[in-house]
């Protein structure tokens, strides 16, 4: 069977990243830190051969409820980013089999991948490499409000992710002893956190669909927002009070993911969506660099119990991107005209 080419590009990118990512507990046991650095750059970069590359092959199989199909798939990445807060919450596990747990499910991703997907019956023919279409996505203006609103999404969504254990744990550490043992109860905690974030990506991409991307993504960066924001109220009370925010937090924040992905797929020229796609996925994640290392700074200077409120900066500015995209004629291209 023939592969097509953007499958083939998630196989190959899939594997690689599985590999480096297995590899990185090789040379971390040696402390060997500079090639341990180098690797997870390389599985930072496969990982970006696979994320915007199959959302362009779901694209090609959608015209109608595109939103939706991205929504399901953004849903499945955010499963699949809890799942290693998962395997860890079952406790006693080492760290080196976390990390090589998550590399088999990148192989089992690749070899789905190669055996069964292919691609749609609207995908675009693949275009020569122009580099003047990066430029042209910054030009125009529809599409720089899209990847605006989809920045100050990403502000807010990994650094939530990457440090939400520790925030629990910090919390549960305020309420009860602080030598406590609660790295399980963080891990457990934060894969339901994360992983709800699922139910929020089916229900953003059934509803951008009906009711509009610039609409739902604007909700659902001030709800995340207002979490961000409220949160330290809920620092070292009971998980009975604190989880359902957290949960709310966890739906609300990736329920608009996949939507800005659709916007940019519905308002770029049909035979450059992989390349706007592929330049919108790289500068969310290049931004969430930044966060990710800024908010231990932050909480270092103030404290955990606030830390987490610097984090509504983005969903503001994505708010105001997407309204601001809505008064666009062009907005009618959204989701069949539902904006």
């Amino acid at each position: 069977m023939a592969i097509a080419a953007p499958t083939r590009v998630f196989v190959v990118c899939a594997l690689l990243a599985a590999a480096d990512n297995a590899a990185f507990v090789y040379v971390a046991e040696r402390n060997a830190i500079g090639a341990a650095i180098f690797l997870r750059m390389l599985t930072g970069a496969f990982l970006a051969g696979t994320y915007p590359t199959g959302m362009k092959i779901l694209a090609g199989w959608f015209k109608q409820g595109r939103g939706l199909a991205l929504g399901i798939m953004v849903g499945a990445l955010a499963v699949g980013s809890a799942a290693p807060h998962g395997v860890n919450a079952l406790g006693g596990i080492r760290w080196q089999t976390v990390v090589l747990a998550s590399s088999a499910m990148a192989v089992v991703a690749a070899l789905i991948a190669a055996f069964g997907v292919s691609e749609g019956p609207y995908a675009a023919a693949q275009p020569p490499f122009d580099y003047r279409k990066i430029g042209d996505t910054f030009r125009n203006r529809k599409l720089r409000l899209a990847n605006l609103g989809y920045l100050g999404h990403m502000w807010e969504l990994y650094a939530m992710w990457t440090w939400m254990a520790v925030f629990i744990a910090a919390s549960e550490h305020a309420r009860r002893a602080a030598d406590a043992d609660v790295t399980g109860l963080a891990a457990l905690v934060t894969f339901a956190v994360i992983g709800s974030g699922a139910i929020g990506c089916w229900l953003g991409g059934k509803y951008a669909d009906r009711w509009g991307r610039t609409l739902v993504t604007s909700t659902a960066m001030v709800v995340s927002g207002t979490c961000a924001s409220v949160v330290g109220l809920l620092f070292g009370a009971t998980l009975v009070a604190l989880i359902p925010l957290l949960l709310v937090w966890g739906i609300s924040a990736v329920a608009d993911s996949a939507q800005f992905s659709a916007a940019v797929s519905e308002l770029a020229p049909r035979e450059y969506v992989g390349t706007a796609l592929t330049l919108q996925t790289s500068l969310g994640f290049l931004l969430t660099c930044a966060t990710i290392y800024m908010l231990p700074k932050v909480a270092a200077a103030i404290g955990w119990r606030w830390s987490m409120s610097v984090l509504a900066i983005g969903p503001a500015l994505g708010v105001w991107a997407m309204l601001a995209l809505r008064r666009r004629p062009e907005a009618l291209r959204l989701a069949g005209g539902a904006r």
